[in-house]
């Protein structure tokens, strides 16, 4: 009987999501197989980084998918750790290294990638007991300015905290469990400039039609202005007739 060869499978952790919707999937891929017709889509790799030195050494942690849109629409196919991979990085956790990770500058929308972009990386890190306490479970999440362009990426774990907890290799750090998030600006209110103006000419229409708001104050208040001009012009005359008449007596009495 002919030897059965063993085979060794990779599983892949699939994530989707659509811009601020975190959405965990738990399926998993065997290396080689076909995509579904769902992660058809450009691809946009997403690589990790974990050395006891501290010198980073990026490979492949997974893809992005991007998928053709006006808007971003991206899925996160990622494979599990290997042996190796698991032993280095419970190795650099013990010494109190960094996980890193990098994805590279580019449109998020499929149908974009052939415009000029620039060269360059955009990368996070996150300390690597954290990751492996929280068994590899972390929150990605990728900001874009208002053009769909990929401009900063964030990664935390969840828990985020270092405690020390014992995590068991075989069990515990075989696939990632990613929550994948798209964040893009959100344009502030702008002043209400139009409405404003039709209130002021709703007000300007009002004292058309209503001509006492457009008198003047004396239109307004003729009838106590003028008998009070009245008085006061009465008043100076008697004082300058009283005065007139004192003095003609007193040249009188002078001769």
């Amino acid at each position: 009987m002919s030897r059965l060869l063993p085979f060794k499978f990779a599983f892949v952790f699939n994530v989707l999501l659509f811009h601020l919707n975190p959405v965990l999937c738990n399926n998993g891929r065997r290396v080689g197989d076909a995509l579904d017709t769902e992660f058809s889509g450009f691809s946009v790799p997403l690589e990790h980084s974990f050395e006891v030195d501290d010198v980073a050494q990026f490979r492949v942690r997974g893809a992005l998918i991007l998928k053709a849109g006006r808007e971003p629409s991206v899925s996160l196919n990622q494979n599990q750790l290997s042996e190796e991979d698991r032993t280095k990085l419970k190795e650099v956790a013990a010494v109190d290294g960094l996980y890193r990770i990098r994805v590279p500058r580019v449109f998020l929308q499929a149908d974009r990638q052939t415009e000029q972009q620039m060269e360059g990386y955009l990368t996070a890190f996150v300390r690597a007991c954290a990751m492996v306490e929280s068994h590899l479970s972390d929150v990605i999440a990728l900001h874009t300015d208002v053009s769909g362009y990929l401009i900063g990426v964030s990664i935390v774990t969840l828990p985020g905290a270092c405690r020390g907890t014992e995590v068991e290799d075989e069990v515990d750090l075989e696939v990632f469990n990613t929550t994948l998030s798209i964040l893009t600006p959100v344009n502030a209110p702008g002043p209400e400039t139009a409405l404003f103006l039709e209130r002021m000419e709703q007000e300007s229409e009002k004292k058309g039609k209503n001509p006492q708001e457009q008198k003047s104050f004396f239109a307004k208040y003729w009838m106590y202005i003028v008998p009070l001009v009245l008085f006061l012009m009465m008043s100076g005359a008697q004082d300058q007739s009283g005065g007139g008449a004192g003095g003609g007596a007193a040249n009188g009495g002078g001769r």
